[in-house]
């Protein structure tokens, strides 16, 4: 019986706090990302992303972050990684939600700049055959469209889909992405 008790009360505070206020102007927040790149074989390829970010008015936000990206081709038996590293700012803008702010929809746009690497700078093959494509400084810009939800004032849970467009790469000019994140409040 005492196990109900504290269950119903855990439930109703739960309640209480989720009435408290979201989105305070000069908030910050710490966000973790993990996620699939869009490809033929995405078990494969993956994205591990943590920033921060910095409420605006009416639920907009800033965010800065750093990226790692990792990828990888088959020829004959060896795995060829290619690893991209990459930081971003930008500015997401608030597009639908409710009045409290416990579901958002966001857009956001970024700036990206990084770097690439293929087969962790290595042109040459254990058969002799040469990497035509070679590492790279790389840049560009980002959109993102996110649904975020409050799992209580602190924690924000993100689902996302995300894009890139970028120059100076050997590899892929436009790389989407899907993922899931989490967000911390202070």
């Amino acid at each position: 019986m005492k196990k109900y008790i504290y269950i119903m009360m855990f439930f109703l505070v739960g309640i209480t706090i989720s009435q408290a206020q979201r989105m305070l102007p000069k908030q910050k927040g710490l966000e973790v990302n993990a996620g699939i790149l869009s490809d033929v074989y995405p078990d494969r390829n993956y994205y591990l992303n943590i920033g921060m970010t910095l409420n605006g008015k009416n639920g907009n936000y800033q965010l800065w972050a750093l990226e790692y990206t990792y990828q990888y081709d088959e020829y004959k038996n060896l795995r060829l990684p290619q690893e991209t590293y990459t930081s971003e700012g930008g500015y997401s803008f608030f597009m639908l939600g409710d009045t409290r702010k416990n579901i958002t929809l966001n857009a956001a746009i970024t700036g990206v700049l990084g770097y690439e690497s293929i087969n962790r700078g290595e042109a040459l093959l254990y058969d002799g055959a040469k990497i035509l494509t070679e590492d790279n400084f790389i840049y560009g810009a980002g959109g993102r469209l996110s649904f975020e939800t409050y799992l209580s004032d602190r924690f924000v849970l993100i689902l996302q889909g995300r894009t890139k467009v970028l120059w100076g790469t050997d590899l892929e000019q436009f790389r989407p992405s899907a993922g899931l994140g989490l967000r911390i409040n202070f």
